[in-house]
Order: C-alpha cells, then structure tokens, then sequence
C-alpha cells in the first residue's frame, strides 16, 4: 500500500506548478483526477519544449501528468458543475492555480466550498498573492524569476540578468504545495478540520532565495556582485566557481584556498593568505586559477585534488552523465506505453520508501479519458 492511498485529490491545475504537486502526491498513491476543460484539455497540453507532442498532447503535458485521471468538464454549464460539487463533497484535496476572482465568480471558491465539504483540503497557487499591486499580474516562470531578483544571481559579472534554464520558480511552487498539503492531511487526520492553503510563485522564489536575502538584510543592503568569471554564488569567496581545463570544466566548491595552493603547487595563491581576501579579492584569486588549470585536464586534476579531500567535479552535459554508472544505478527513468501506441520515456519519482524506487503505474491520460466510470463510481 502506498503512504497516499485513499486520498482523493481534485486537480483544476494547469501548466506546471499546481500539476507537479499533484504528480508528487500521485507518485505516493493518491488517486488524482484532473479537471479538464472538454476537447482540448488544460493549457499545458499545447505548451510544448520543442515542439516535441505525444498522442496529441505536449511532451512537457505527459511528463507531468502521470499516473492521473481525466475528467471533462464546461465548469460554466450548470449541470457539469453540480458534478463536479459532487465530486467535491468526496474528495480530501482540490487545487486550482486561477488567478484570484476567477473561482469566485464560478461558484467554487473557498468560502463556498467549505459549505460542500468542511474536511476538504484547499490548497492554491497564485503568482503573487491574493492581494497588492501585482495580484492580477501573469504568474509566469520566467516573469516570476525575473521579479523576484533571482535573474540577477546567475552569471558573470557583467553579464545581463540570466535565468536559470529550467522551471525553477514552478516546481519549487509545487514543491510548497505539496508540503502544505501533506501537513494539512496529517492535522486533518487529528482534528477532522480541513485547511486553505495557500501558495505563491513569488513567495516560493523569494524562500528559494533567503540565504542570500538574508545576507541583503544584515550587510546594509548592499547589492550582490557576480564575480568577474565562473561565478556559482554572488556571496561566497573563492575557489567557488567553475573554471576551464585544457579539456573541458573543473567546478570547485567551497574550501581553504591556502590548502588548495598546496595541493596544487600554485605558488601565487600562497600571497592570499588571509581567508578575508578569499572573498575580497575573488576576482583576482580566480584569475589566478584560471590561468593554473587550463594548463592539464579535468581528470588530471580530479586525480590530484579528490585524494585530499578538496571537493571538487567533472561538469557533465546530459550525454556524459546518462551514459555514466553512477546515473545508470540510480534506475532514474522509465518508459510507459500510450494509447496512440507511442512511448514517451521520461524520469521517476526521486523519493525512495523503505528502499522501494517509484515507478509510475500508468501514463498521462487523455483529455475527459475517465469521466464516463467517475460518473459510474460516484453516481453523478
């Protein structure tokens, strides 16, 4: 049996952040039902990496969605609505990622729903909040990134503001989402109560940032400086940071720099000597390790630093690490086979329980696959 079995969660999420929470709690066996829109779906399914489509849906749509249900639903025809009120009064979860009025307007905000089913777990994504000057603004990944001062992390000194390449600010929305949730399951499971939960695209990017708004905070709000060239942390000294090898890339992290010049033999670095200069004069120290390790390659100094102990990689791209040892006994992914007779081959569940990997069970489904037998099981 697995830790979510039973649960039934009502998912009227779209696109990324709201369905990565539901992908999570179906990876742990809850029984999720999507929500959807007749014909043509939620919107993710025509939001494409790519241009990359499965079964006329986006690649990016079966990546998130596995392991649900789909139900179809006109949320402004009457009568579907009474159905899915139906369905509410069964269910433990519903989330939703509306902007705020929307689900107000349709007759199923929380105040309304609570009337329905005073148990049910409420949780929702907003981009910014419910209220303030930016409540109606599109909660987007890259605009949250953007806003949210976490561009200006990434990058050289000089450079312009670059976001980070993958979703970070939606799957780390998600991520909240769940945790609200499950917390809300487990006071629910005490008391009987249910809960509104409540989340935010900017707020979840903010917390992935509070090492270094905290730093802001207590160092006279003094704005964080990218180093000149292989920046990794606007806040940490050097030899923090990646730098360039007669074959490729070394990435070092943070260490003594004078027992880095020893093991080395890097003569210059021994003129640094007080560990305040590692981070005053980064610029200077990693032009220094610039110039020192371009001259053998990455396994060559691997070899040489991993024996002391000074932490330090390879810097892989996708094709060196799926094809490595160390990614292959992970098990990371899966293939699941699709009505269309397609397969879509995509990652797995990154939590273990009892040693046990989590694979799913079933691929994403169609758009309304399963509403004829939840209208059968529910009676509605």
């Amino acid at each position: 049996m697995k830790l979510l079995e039973g649960i039934t969660i009502l998912e009227f999420s779209q696109f990324m952040a709201g369905p990565s929470a539901g992908l999570k709690l179906a990876d742990l066996g809850a029984r999720v039902i999507k929500i959807e829109r007749p014909v043509q779906g939620e919107g993710c399914r025509q939001i494409a990496l790519k241009n990359l489509f499965l079964d006329g849906s986006s690649l990016v749509f079966h990546t998130v969605n596995r392991d649900k249900e789909s139900y179809a639903a006109n949320l402004k025809d009457p009568e579907d609505l009474e159905r899915i009120k139906k369905l509410i009064a069964r269910a433990d979860v519903m989330t939703h990622n509306f902007r705020p009025g929307v689900m107000e307007k349709i007759g199923l905000d929380y105040n309304t729903v609570q009337q329905i089913n005073a148990k049910l777990i409420y949780a929702t994504v907003t981009g910014y909040g419910t209220t303030g000057p930016w409540a109606k603004k599109p909660g987007q990944d890259l605009l949250i990134q953007c806003m949210s001062g976490l561009a200006n992390l990434t990058g050289n000194k000089d450079d312009n503001p670059i976001p980070v390449g993958v979703a970070v600010s939606d799957l780390i929305t998600g991520t909240h989402l769940v945790q609200g949730i499950i917390a809300s399951l487990i006071r629910k499971e005490k008391t009987g109560k249910g809960a509104l939960v409540e989340v935010s695209l900017l707020e979840s990017t903010l917390d992935f940032q509070f090492e270094v708004i905290t730093t802001y905070l207590n160092d006279g709000n003094k704005q964080p400086v990218r180093a000149k060239q292989g920046a990794a942390h606007a806040y940490l000294g050097t030899p923090y940071g990646i730098y360039k090898t007669k074959d490729g890339y070394l990435s070092l992290a943070m260490g003594d720099l004078s027992k880095l010049g020893q093991v080395l033999q890097c003569e210059p670095l021994a003129e640094y000597s007080n560990p305040e200069s590692w981070f005053t004069e980064r610029d200077a120290i990693m032009d220094i390790l610039r110039s020192f390790l371009i001259k053998e390659t990455t396994s060559h100094w691997l070899e040489i630093l991993e024996q002391k102990g000074i932490w330090c990689s390879d810097v892989y791209d996708y094709k060196t690490l799926l094809n490595h040892n160390a990614y292959k006994v992970l098990q990371w992914d899966q293939k699941l086979s699709l009505l269309s007779g397609e397969e879509v081959h995509t990652t797995r569940c990154p939590i273990r329980i009892n040693d046990k990997r989590i694979f799913a069970s079933k691929p994403a489904p169609r758009v309304g696959q399963h509403t004829e037998d939840i209208v059968k099981e529910f009676n509605l």
